[in-house]
């Protein structure tokens, strides 16, 4: 299994970050994990739309919460696109935590299980078992069409960046 060190900190602290690389010009592979209610969800369930990938730790943290929440609602602006938002947290917190934040234009998907996601997009932060913190934005063939991984967990990511890269497409 491909490991990545010197790319990204967690309170100051280096971690490790587990699985393939995801680059610009990837095919995005599929990847399985858990909604809210427990039923199961591929990449190819957002079919053919462009696809916004937020990646967050924890959907309990700050930064994390904000950054769902700003998804959510440039959502509403955006055409064709599904937002998807995957964390290891259990599908029952991410449900719970949508009701209580009103979002409801994001997916939310749980990578607890298998690590599908982390493993296959190169998110996994050994050290914690957590995701690390990043967008990955796909065209509606799942083209990777941009990619970030925040350096620093707890800073935000660079939201006009990817926002910018999926209306161009």
């Amino acid at each position: 299994m491909d490991k990545r060190t010197g790319v990204v900190t967690m309170g100051g602290n280096p971690m490790t970050l587990v699985g393939k690389e995801i680059r610009v010009g990837d095919k995005a592979p599929d990847f399985t994990g858990l909604k809210g209610d427990m039923s199961s969800f591929s990449l190819n369930d957002a079919g053919d739309k462009k696809k916004i990938i937020s990646v967050v730790p924890s959907l309990d943290t700050g930064v994390c919460e904000l950054q769902t929440i700003r998804f959510n609602e440039e959502a509403a602006e955006l055409e064709d696109v599904a937002i998807i938002t995957v964390s290891v947290d259990l599908p029952f917190a991410q449900k719970r935590f949508c009701s209580a934040n009103g979002i409801d234009k994001v997916i939310t998907v749980s990578d607890h299980r298998d690590l599908d996601f982390g493993l296959k997009y190169g998110f996994l932060m050994e050290e914690v078992r957590l995701l690390s913190r990043g967008i990955v934005v796909l065209d509606g063939e799942n083209n990777v069409k941009y990619v970030e991984y925040v350096d620093q967990v707890g800073k935000h990511p660079d939201y006009d960046k990817a926002l910018d890269a999926v209306r161009s497409i």
